[in-house]
């Protein structure tokens, strides 16, 4: 299938994890994929951005259309998280977290508008099961894709009628190597694969090609009716309702 034959798009964080499985879906799809994040990156066409610089957002779209002449897809993938109950987090690390996760995706989106006019393009931005629920110590983080969540459905309002989808994905447990590292370090890894893979009715975690197989589906033209959702992606997770 090669739905974006001839279309270009720009994936933020796209150099690993869920970012990269989303790239590299659009890529074999026939994208021209364009991605942005600290650092090189020499599978697709990088650009060096700092999401943390309110200025780097306009300056990664300009690269992009200058280098390709249009966007037809951007997907607001790059993002972080902190460790930090509300009591415990400094007003400089709130902001921190709160640019990248959602000022950074503000100002892509408002770039972008422009170009993605002209092309009738889709936005996809991910979010995360914790901006419908919590785990603990995530204060920042939860608000920030809560706020992308809301985000998503604006823009949805504010610019279908001008041809512009935008809708959100909220991963769960992803086998990104950041979670694969994060396991290792637990007492008994073997365990805590076991456990975390029980707590999905489905019985395991989640892949990012399978993420990415939803963000391509969201992006294409097939989905041409379906705009300011949030869609989970977690294994039927939020679903299960603990032991009484």
């Amino acid at each position: 299938m090669r739905r974006f034959e001839g279309k270009v798009a720009l994936v933020t964080g796209g150099r690993s994890g869920i970012g990269q499985a989303i790239a590299a879906r659009l890529a074999d799809e026939g994208a021209r994929v364009f991605t942005a994040q600290r650092g090189a990156e020499e599978r697709f066409e990088g650009i060096a951005a700092d999401f943390t610089d309110p200025n780097s957002p306009a300056q990664v779209m300009t690269e992009v259309v200058d280098r390709a002449g249009q966007l037809d897809v951007l997907v607001n993938n790059a993002g972080m998280m902190q460790e930090a109950r509300v009591e415990d987090m400094t007003l400089e690390d709130w902001q921190k977290n709160l640019t990248v996760n959602l000022t950074a995706p503000f100002l892509m989106i408002q770039a972008a508008l422009p170009h993605l006019r002209k092309t009738r393009g889709s936005i996809v931005n991910t979010g995360s099961i914790e901006g419908l629920g919590s785990n603990p110590g995530h204060a920042a983080y939860c608000a920030s894709k809560a706020g992308l969540h809301g985000l998503t459905r604006a823009v949805a309002v504010d610019h279908g009628s001008e041809g512009i989808r935008c809708n959100a994905i909220a991963p769960g447990w992803i086998d990104t190597e950041l979670n694969l590292d994060f396991i290792e370090t637990m007492p008994d890894p073997d365990a805590f694969r076991r456990d975390i893979g029980m707590i999905h009715p489905v019985a395991r975690t989640g892949k990012p090609e399978e993420v990415a197989a939803l963000v391509a589906f969201l992006a294409a033209e097939e989905s041409g009716f379906i705009t300011g959702q949030v869609y989970t992606v977690d294994g039927g997770r939020m679903a299960k309702l603990s032991l009484p």
